[in-house]
């Protein structure tokens, strides 16, 4: 995404249909594991904030949507995230498969953890 927008509802609002659905449902995912969560346009892409701290940031790209940071993950959780893994501290979650929505709960509750016991 090139252009700048001043909220997250601009953002999401300005997305192709496929990339929209899956951002909406991912929001919906870190909604349901921090329900307090707070949103803003921070480095160009909606991020989630807890405490007025970034939790995670979400981008969509043109094949997929970006979920920042990807937290170091150990186990099953690991193996289950890493068909996903599109960098070391990312996941990229494609828009022609089904958004692993459990998934995505799943490592926000790790970065929930994190922020927690930091």
């Amino acid at each position: 995404m090139a252009e700048e927008f001043a909220t997250v509802e601009e953002y999401v609002g300005a997305l192709p249909d496929d990339a929209r659905a899956a951002m909406e449902g991912v929001r919906r995912s870190i909604r349901a594991v921090v329900p307090d969560v707070a949103e803003k346009i921070s480095y160009a892409m909606p991020t989630f904030t807890l405490d007025g701290r970034p939790l995670v940031h979400v981008a969509a790209w043109k094949k997929h949507l970006g979920l920042y940071p990807l937290p170091p993950l150990e186990g099953e959780l690991a193996a289950q995230v890493e068909p996903y893994r599109g960098a070391k501290d990312a996941m990229h979650l494609p828009y022609a498969k089904p958004i692993p929505y459990d998934l995505v709960e799943r490592v926000v509750g790790v970065l929930l953890e994190r922020r927690r016991d930091g």
